[in-house]
């Protein structure tokens, strides 16, 4: 693997991409210390101590919420907009015919992913800010208290702000650098916040609050985690495909078999995402509103207790079957076989082969579904099993961040790869 590196780095423009990419997250990680004046830092430390979502939010920041910087909200509303500018390219004909017409439609539906998001981003903020004022309120921080409406108005502004400059910055990764930008820029903002991980884990050690065996429980449960998101994110159904022999002129073209890959997890981290969404609802809505009622569900429906728990499973089910529906179609791969002259061997082409493939899809997506759960749930059981749960030592073992991280390693490191073997290269995976 050092090899291949440093065989990357031999290639001029792959060198000059990579560097760009280091680049980028330099400037990304400058941007984690700049902070937004005016607010209390004490009242995000506590809400990301204390609610388990915003702990999230903080992870995939690099800890800028819980410092409150310029790029406090991520690049979050970015990816809100693209799943909902992907739902609506498939409910709304027109959208559909645009994203069919090539690199046009791509341009116009990214143009309107993008108004989208600062819609999203401002919305978000001012959420945010209308949140962090009622706790400012209850807990009597005279900074935030004693803020103008002008600098609630900048507030908010500097957050959109902050998501639109991530926003180009994924686009500039995509375009100069290597790999997915909007994936990389989540992938260093939970690699940076590595350091205050340690560093807790460290101090809570020392202090005695955790002995050396939770240390190692916790290093092994980690390595088990990442060994399992590597196998099942690699892992396929191959389905076995033969292509009919077709007579041009005196050549004769196809009669070779190949397979059609169907991914296990071919949703990715999207269903978390949209779960992790909607189990956030009832805080949000109670810190607006202040209903009482509403605390109540936000209390019962918490990712500590196993009611909670067991809705957000559910939910990621749910989502994991009806992402991988709206990206897998399996009417359009059946007919597109069909076309081409290839079946799937024993079955006959047209509805035999859709049912076939539905039926494939049904019983390996439920085998991702429940991957996704365990995986998602992880976040909150290893501190119990590793018994880390009164300091929550460590929390990149287990949950989306470890998958985030591991599937983006995996994609850069395979476009890496891609660029090697163009120039015949010896890649990382042998």
């Amino acid at each position: 693997m050092l090899a291949s590196l440093l065989a990357a780095f031999r290639i001029p423009d792959l060198r000059k991409r990579i560097l760009f990419l280091l680049g980028m997250f330099a400037v990304y990680v400058v941007g984690l210390h700049i902070p937004i004046p005016g607010v209390d830092r004490s009242i995000t430390e506590g809400l990301v101590k204390n609610v388990g979502a915003l702990g999230l939010l903080d992870m995939f920041t690099g800890g800028a919420f819980r410092r409150f910087t310029v790029f406090a909200m991520g690049i979050t509303p970015y990816i809100n907009a693209s799943i909902i500018m992907q739902l609506l390219t498939i409910a709304i004909p027109e959208l559909e015919k645009l994203a069919k017409e090539g690199e046009s439609g791509r341009k116009k539906i990214g143009q309107y992913t993008r108004y989208l998001t600062g819609i999203l981003a401002f919305v978000q903020a001012v959420g945010f800010d209308f949140y962090l004022q009622s706790i400012a309120k209850s807990q009597g921080s005279a900074s935030h208290m004693a803020l103008t409406t002008f600098s609630h108005i900048t507030i908010a502004l500097t957050l959109t702000a902050g998501t639109a400059f991530l926003m180009w910055m994924g686009e500039q990764i995509t375009d100069k650098g290597i790999g997915n930008g909007v994936s990389l820029v989540i992938f260093c903002g939970i690699v940076v916040s590595l350091p205050y991980q340690f560093t807790k884990t460290a101090v809570a050690v020392r202090a005695g609050s955790i002995h050396m065996g939770n240390v190692v429980m916790l290093a092994a449960l980690f390595v088990l985690t990442v060994v399992a998101i590597v196998a099942i994110t690699q892992a396929q159904r191959k389905i076995p495909i033969q292509h009919v022999k077709r007579v041009v002129g005196t050549k004769v073209y196809g009669g070779q078999s190949s397979f059609l890959p169907l991914k296990v997890n071919s949703a990715g981290v999207i269903p978390i995402i949209f779960a992790v969404s909607i189990m956030m609802m009832p805080q949000t809505l109670y810190s607006m509103t202040r209903w009482s009622w509403m605390n109540t569900v936000s209390e019962s429906v918490s990712l500590y207790g196993w009611i909670g728990q067991t809705i957000y499973a559910a939910m990621i089910i749910f989502f994991t079957y009806f992402y991988t529906a709206v990206t897998f179609n399996v009417p359009d791969v059946s007919d597109n076989l069909k076309k081409w002259g290839s079946f799937i061997p024993g079955i006959r082409p047209g509805k035999p082969t859709e049912q076939y493939l539905d039926k494939v899809m049904t019983r390996i997506t439920l085998a991702g579904a429940i991957f996704l759960s365990i995986i998602a749930l992880t976040q909150y059981w290893v501190p119990m099993i590793a018994g880390t749960a009164k300091v929550n030592a460590f929390s990149l073992v287990g949950g989306t961040s470890l998958l985030i991280v591991v599937g983006v390693a995996l994609e850069t490191m395979q476009a890496i790869e891609a660029h090697l073997l163009m120039r015949h290269y010896e890649g990382f995976i042998k």
